[in-house]
């Protein structure tokens, strides 16, 4: 992995790059024309490419669609921190709380068990529904 500092400093720029395109004074006209709705389909279309090149085994390509998902998140984060909904630190603290809550085997596994797959399958699927009905 990278230096930390590295990677913040990169993830950091990619928060500009999409604060800028979406700049109402200097930004691309494109850019701000959009919405969430808009560009919905494009988050699709971006997870079917990384699923392809997964399937194809091309790292290199595997790589640049990640970014182009990764991009989606923070363009959708910052279209909704424009509309006062959200930011994209709001999207990373939602990720970190429940990828912690739904690995407790990880998390909070004071007896050192070890779990087999199956149990960690079921205790997501389980965790999951229970957060589906506390909503």
């Amino acid at each position: 992995m990278k230096k930390k500092n590295e990677v913040s400093d990169n993830f950091l720029d990619l928060i500009k790059i999409a604060e800028k395109l979406r700049d109402k004074e200097e930004g691309c006209l494109w850019c701000n024309s959009q919405t969430s709705e808009s560009i919905a389909k494009y988050s699709l279309e971006e997870a079917e490419e990384v699923f392809e090149a997964i399937k194809e085994g091309d790292n290199s390509d595997i790589c640049e669609e990640l970014g182009d998902l990764l991009f989606q998140v923070i363009f959708h984060s910052q279209i909704k921190s424009e509309e006062g909904k959200f930011s994209i630190n709001d999207v990373i603290k939602s990720i970190n709380r429940k990828m912690i809550r739904r690995n407790p085997h990880v998390f909070d596994n004071q007896s050192n068990k070890k779990y087999t797959l199956r149990e960690i399958e079921e205790n997501w699927m389980k965790i999951k529904k229970e957060e589906k009905i506390n909503q």
